[in-house]
């Protein structure tokens, strides 16, 4: 047997996270490590590197765990940073592996192939957590310490560049360091949750905004909303915290006409692990209850936005468990029930109804997938405009979209996704324009062959922004694009094809292609389809407009 060396040692540290699947690019510069994952692992050979950390991203969101990536130096290393920048917007935990040339040459400048300036300032730029492997005996601790940084809440990507000779060294696998311990995690101030459960007993038309960071608190916002009788809106990224066909759940209609209604009735705002984001807020002009209980695992967000009456400093789930158990008011007013359905059903309604027949397309992809199947929506005019609202989500895992709003990543964490949990199915929502950047990724499908239906809203460029300039310009720029006959691209990687061309079609077409064992492209063709009823643009200010 021969002896072990970097590839076995990272597949042993995977073995112990629960890591049974890898996505990137092999390279000379990381040829023992792809070995050594595609010998005893699954090794994804995704078409590019941002593919790899977008589909690692994706796994771990799915499977409430730690994705893994592996990229080469240099090149492949900087073209993974988009989708780093994705996870640390995040704050998911990916372990990104790459390459590094050999030692002696490191910051000598020779030109030696893969080089490049600065590799670790860099990694350091776009991830949570950056290390370098300086030495063989060191690869282990330099691994887990990476890990374990990527799972410590609030988490984000963890990069490992690793010397190719370093990686070739021998590894003495039984005298491996033990992962270290996850960092405490801080426990909100017993008089200031004393406070702030003083407020909540006081409040009459109290509401909750559900964040990402409160994706794991489910069964205690549930109790929350239980004592208090509050409703919930969510970010994009708190979407599933609670099922969404729960009456309380307005979900993520916060900035339309309805939420903002109902914001100003309401007379306390208790918000969990949410940044109120720009295009989630108007650009910060929604206005907000005045008294203001916050809660987030990250200090600096506390009263960043929006003045904190109560600031709580804590993890979601333990934090909302120490305040409802505080409690001791009357709850929410008569009335303020019904109030929150009329809210939740209106905002449904007026949604729907602008949306024309792209709501008969919302309707069939839920009618057509399980309660529980994973929805990877790309930035696209179908996922702004309905599929990030109205198309119902009922837990955090089957939530998947580029939060940091980058195009063109959403068929990376549909394939991911997919790998995660084979038993269920993923739909990925993605644009034209959209999916022309991972293109080759359709590549990946045909080899890997997930069970996971890619739905491509095809209307000729980059409809968003074509909204924004026929209502602001005189004129269009960039936004018309040419686009691939889509049944023949399938063909050509030996895909299912569907199209959907009128709202009629879209249930049994869609119901037939989330049935299959395997992958299926289906292409909603706008132009047949018909128009919105009133065109989407995204909520962002346009200076001098």
């Amino acid at each position: 047997m021969s002896t072990p060396n970097g590839g076995d040692l990272l597949v042993r540290v995977l073995r112990e996270l629960g890591v049974d699947t890898v996505f990137g690019i092999v390279s000379v510069h990381n040829l023992p490590l792809v070995e050594a994952v595609a010998r005893d692992l699954r090794f994804v050979p995704v078409r590019h590197e941002a593919t790899a950390v977008s589909a690692a991203d994706a796994y771990g969101r799915a499977r409430g765990t730690l994705g893994c990536a592996l990229t080469s130096t240099g090149t492949g290393a900087g073209n993974a940073a988009g989708s780093l920048i994705e996870a640390l917007s995040a704050q998911t935990a990916v372990l990104h592996v790459t390459g590094q040339i050999d030692s002696p040459y490191l910051g000598r400048g020779r030109g030696f192939i893969h080089e490049t300036k600065d590799q670790p300032g860099m990694l350091a730029a776009v991830s949570h957590h950056a290390a370098t492997v300086t030495e063989a005996a060191d690869a282990g601790r330099v691994l887990r310490t990476a890990a374990a940084a990527a799972l410590t809440a609030p988490g984000g990507p963890a990069s490992v560049e690793w010397p190719i000779d370093l990686q070739y060294a021998p590894q003495d696998l039984a005298a491996a360091p033990a992962r270290p311990e996850p960092a405490p995690v801080p426990q909100a101030d017993a008089d200031a949750l004393d406070r702030a459960a003083a407020l909540i007993s006081r409040a009459r038309r109290p509401l909750v905004w559900a964040g990402g960071g409160a994706r794991l608190a489910g069964a205690e916002l549930g109790a929350l909303l239980d004592a208090t009788g509050a409703g919930v809106l969510t970010s994009n990224s708190g979407r599933g915290t609670l099922p969404e066909d729960d009456p309380r759940v307005l979900g993520n209609f916060a900035n339309g006409p309805t939420g903002r209604a109902l914001l100003a009735e309401a007379d306390l705002l208790i918000s969990v692990g949410t940044h109120f984001r720009s295009n989630e807020t108007g650009d910060y002009t929604l206005p907000l209850p005045a008294t203001h209980v916050q809660i987030d695992l990250d200090a600096a967000a506390l009263g960043r936005v929006h003045p904190a009456t109560a600031a709580l400093h804590g993890e979601a789930a333990a934090t909302l468990a120490a305040l409802t158990a505080r409690l001791d008011g009357a709850g929410a007013e008569e009335g303020w029930a019904a109030r929150l359905t009329a809210a939740r059903d209106g905002a449904r309604a007026a949604l729907r109804e602008s949306i024309g027949p792209h709501a008969a397309v919302c309707d069939a992809i839920r009618a057509a997938l399980p309660r529980r199947a994973v929805v990877a929506r790309d930035v696209t005019i179908a996922s702004s405009s309905w599929g990030n609202r109205l198309l119902e989500l009922y837990d955090p895992r089957d939530n998947l979209f580029p939060r940091g709003g980058g195009i063109g990543q959403g068929l990376g964490m549909g394939i991911g996704a997919a790998l995660a949990d084979p038993s269920r199915p993923t739909l990925v929502m993605a644009g034209d324009g959209g999916l022309a950047v991972p293109l080759g990724e359709l590549l990946t499908v045909a080899q890997e062959r997930p069970r996971l239906t890619l739905v491509v809203f095809n209307d000729g460029g980059y409809g968003v922004l074509r909204n924004m300039q026929d209502a602001h310009f005189d004129r269009r720029s960039g936004v018309d694009l040419t686009t691939p006959d889509f049944a023949a691209l399938a063909a050509a990687v030996h895909l299912p094809y569907a199209r959907i061309g009128a709202a009629d079609e879209a249930h049994q077409v869609l119901a037939e292609a989330v049935a299959s064992d395997g992958p299926v492209l289906v292409e909603v063709d706008l132009a047949a389809l018909g128009p919105m009823k009133s065109p989407f643009t995204p909520p962002v200010s346009l200076p001098g407009t």
